[in-house]
């Protein structure tokens, strides 16, 4: 079996390889600032003709777009799982909440970005007032390799749906599937509306610092930063989504059995490869015995491999399994205990299911990113403190409370963008609620309205329809108008 190190640049192209075979899955070539820039202008040309499109034609071609993919599903999924390696459940997976999103992009942009008459105060009587939201123009997508579909679509369908032309640099580790998506795109609409840009960050970077009017990355914390500082130069806003360490809470009145069966989908899904996968869980000590064992018992049963019984597959970005592997060994040196899996589960291209008990809170196990199939698992002796520890970290993407009584009251205390109760990351399926978070996990949302408007800026629009009575803004004002709008002023002012 041959181990990738990837990502690997042969003659001026991208290689891309199935993480745990090695085998070549698609030789792309590697974009320069001059294929950069003209994929910009060529995405600039035709968002002239896409923006002039109403909401209704934009829609019946971005469900046309979902119709075409569904056709060849067979052949996304196979793509999907020979890039990332991933099982077949959570191929399908992905493909299924992107779908959702493709959807309800389109059908709801009208309602959330159309024109509509808001209210205007007495003294501008004369006045109708109008709000709508207009297109940015280009907007330049930087995809991730964990969900080389379900993340971009969240990205470039809402941009699509607003307006917008796009320009996407999918993950070195997952080109194929961005130029998959690109091109049913364009080949459905018949125009240039997404194009694609191949290579590694140097191209990401060429990227932010090109003609585009928006940027919306999603990758690593010190990545979004240089994201966000090239942008700047240029005053191009940003949507940022950096990741996540995000915590489960598992309250003295909580389903123990179900809590542990969702835990641990929302850790071990794509080999714990998610961003809002649950990586820390707290559990208050009265049902902590039950939650543990519970768990133990599903995670042993997890089948790893690459063929298509799998449940976990091999790690896709194969320099992550350092961290995988260093954060394992400090937490056990430390004085935690692996019930499942530990150092020895470390086995490139593959990291077996690991669960960790009593790690201390200050070990690079709970403070940072680990991205990988590894779970700590912590008693307390409340769920207060469990929401203490839950919200010491800088991050804040999403997170899980699993009880009844202080369920919803632990579910707003929760310092994230997003938190389900009583299930898995569902958050992330359902597509009117917008996603991302709040400190180092980012700002900006995608999903939703608010992942609508954020690929659109507020135009306002006032309309005189009438003459007015009161010369507000006129330089021929007398003092009896002043008069009469201190009288105004004096009526209204307790209102």
């Amino acid at each position: 079996m041959q181990t990738v190190t990837g990502p690997e640049i042969v003659d001026g192209h991208l290689v891309s390889r199935h993480p745990a075979t090695g085998a070549e899955v698609a030789r792309l070539p590697v974009a320069t600032a001059e294929t950069v820039a003209t994929a910009v202008a060529t995405a600039r040309e035709a968002s002239l003709w896409w923006a002039g499109l109403d909401f209704s034609e934009r829609r019946r071609l971005l469900l046309a777009c979902k119709a075409a993919m569904a056709g060849r599903v067979k052949e996304l999924i196979r793509l999907i799982r020979i890039e990332t390696g991933k099982s077949v459940s959570d191929a399908f997976s992905e493909v299924s909440t992107a779908f959702e999103h493709m959807s309800w992009a389109p059908r709801h942009a009208r309602r959330v970005l159309g024109p509509r008459r808001v209210g205007t105060p007495l003294s501008l009587f004369d006045h109708t007032a109008t709000l709508e939201y207009r297109p940015y123009g280009v907007v330049g997508v930087i995809g991730p390799w964990n969900y080389p579909m379900h993340t971009p679509t969240g990205s470039i369908c809402y941009a699509l749906a607003a307006g917008n032309t796009v320009v996407f640099k999918p993950s070195e580790y997952t080109p194929a599937v961005g130029q998959w998506l690109a091109d049913v795109i364009c080949e459905t609409v018949g125009r240039p509306v997404v194009q694609v840009v191949h290579g590694a960050g140097d191209v990401g970077a060429l990227l932010c610092d090109a003609d585009v009017d928006k940027i919306a990355f999603t990758g690593s914390v010190p990545t979004a930063r240089k994201v966000a500082e090239t942008a700047a130069r240029r005053l191009v806003p940003v949507l940022i989504e950096g990741g996540g360490k995000d915590a489960a809470i598992v309250d003295e009145d909580a389903d123990v059995a179900a809590a542990a069966e969702f835990v641990t989908w929302a850790a071990f899904t794509n080999a714990g490869q998610s961003c809002t996968g649950i990586e820390r869980v707290y559990v208050v000590e009265p049902v902590a015995d039950r939650f543990v064992s519970h768990l133990v018992e599903a995670v042993r049963e997890l089948r790893v491999g690459a063929d298509d019984e799998a449940q976990i597959g091999p790690i896709t970005m194969p320099r992550q399994i350092d961290v995988i592997a260093a954060h394992i060994r400090d937490a056990v040196e430390r004085g935690g205990v692996a019930v499942v899996g530990g150092p020895d589960a470390v086995r490139p291209p593959y990291v077996h299911p690991t669960v960790l008990l009593d790690v201390p809170e200050d070990s690079a196990a709970v403070r940072e990113e680990t991205f990988g199939p590894v779970l700590v698992v912590n008693r307390v002796p409340d769920a207060d403190e469990a929401l203490r520890r839950t919200n010491a970290l800088g991050y804040g993407l999403g997170g899980l409370v699993f009880g009844r009584r202080n369920a919803m009251r632990l579910a707003r205390g929760m310092r994230s963008g997003m938190t389900a109760i009583n299930s898995g990351f569902g958050f992330a399926a359902i597509p009117a609620l917008p996603f991302g978070g709040v400190g180092e996990s980012g700002y900006g949302r995608a999903h939703g309205a608010d992942g609508l408007r954020e690929f659109a800026f507020a135009k306002s629009i006032a309309r005189r329809r009438v003459r007015q009575l009161l010369p507000l803004m006129s330089m021929r004002r007398r003092p009896v108008h002043n008069r009469l709008i201190a009288r105004y002023l004096k009526i209204t002012g307790g209102r």
